[in-house]
């Protein structure tokens, strides 16, 4: 099983190495740049209808226009947006209420998940022959699903869990990912990649001691309840990096596509207040949608793509 390194609380880079006693922050030390995005300055594409104050999930569409699908998680919907104003441009029904936490286009298809882990196939969807197929998996709402992406690499979908049940034989100090096979329509036995309070130890013995590391300490290491919660999750389309958000702590981490852990941020929450969906474009282009909290409307955000 491949490890999902940790996420981390404010931005610094990790790399691999003992767990060590703390240490000294030197606050001097610069927080890195995400590889490829500066999420310090994004772009705003616009506010979200109403409807979508609790947008839960975000994906880019198949045919390439300048479109995404949402879901938010209270109605049984999927809606198509305006990339580049956020516009409602239609929704469609394609299932009773619910709480519906993820959206991927695969090929014509859509695919929704639900916080109990329950996936649907929407065929054909918004014509008169729209086609709905449910698949129940091992997961539950204990696991409480929260983020959907589309692995073309392997045929899969990978689900990132807010939570870890407590019956399920994995570290209660962990959160997991687990692969549905789009081949088969089977749901792995076990995770596929795994963020452990351990994972975390070991690497935050050799963060680069910025201006946040002891807040990186307490929030992970220091507090009885490990906090991850993951969000969100999606694949970059040229790197094959896993990009993962949560919600608690307004954090981002960026894995290898071999799983190990590259960079690890803090989101500004005047931004991003709660973020719940992450899409790339296939040129790169990164959309990250946050729901609205208090006073701040639900917002759509874009990133380019600067590659070095």
């Amino acid at each position: 099983m491949r490890f999902l390194l940790p996420l981390l609380l404010l931005g610094t880079l990790c790399t691999g190495g003992r767990a060590q006693p703390p240490r000294t922050t030197d606050a001097t030390v610069p927080a890195p740049v995400a590889p490829g995005y500066d999420f310090t300055a994004p772009q705003l594409v616009g506010q979200l209808d109403g409807e979508l104050d609790e947008i839960s999930g975000l994906s880019t569409t198949a045919d390439g226009n300048d479109e995404l699908f949402a879901v938010q998680d209270e109605l049984g919907k999927v809606y198509r947006l305006n990339a580049r104003t956020g516009g409602l441009l239609w929704s469609i029904d394609f299932w009773k209420d619910g709480d519906y936490e993820g959206v991927e286009a695969v090929g014509p298809d859509i695919w929704v998940v639900k916080n109990t882990g329950t996936l649907y196939r929407i065929q054909h969807p918004g014509s008169p022959s729209q086609n709905v197929t449910k698949f129940n998996t091992a997961l539950t709402s204990e696991n409480d699903v929260e983020g959907l992406a589309y692995d073309t690499r392997n045929n899969r979908l990978l689900l990132a869990c807010k939570r870890d049940a407590s019956d399920d034989g994995n570290d209660k100090d962990g959160r997991y990912v687990y692969a549905f096979s789009l081949s088969t329509h089977a749901l792995s036995a076990q995770p596929v990649m795994a963020i452990t309070r351990a994972a975390v130890a070991e690497h935050l013995s050799v963060c680069p001691l910025t201006a946040g590391y002891n807040k990186l300490r307490d929030f992970f290491l220091d507090r009885p309840e490990y906090d991850l919660a993951p969000s969100a999750i999606a694949i970059h389309p040229l790197t094959g990096q896993v990009f993962i958000t949560s919600s608690v702590g307004k954090v981002l981490m960026v894995l290898s596509a071999e799983g190990e852990i590259e960079h690890l941020e803090r989101l500004d929450k005047e931004f991003f207040p709660q973020p719940e969906g992450l899409a790339f474009t296939p040129d790169g282009t990164l959309y990250v949608s946050t729901e609205a909290k208090k006073s701040a409307p639900a917002r759509l955000y874009r990133l380019p793509y600067r590659a070095r």
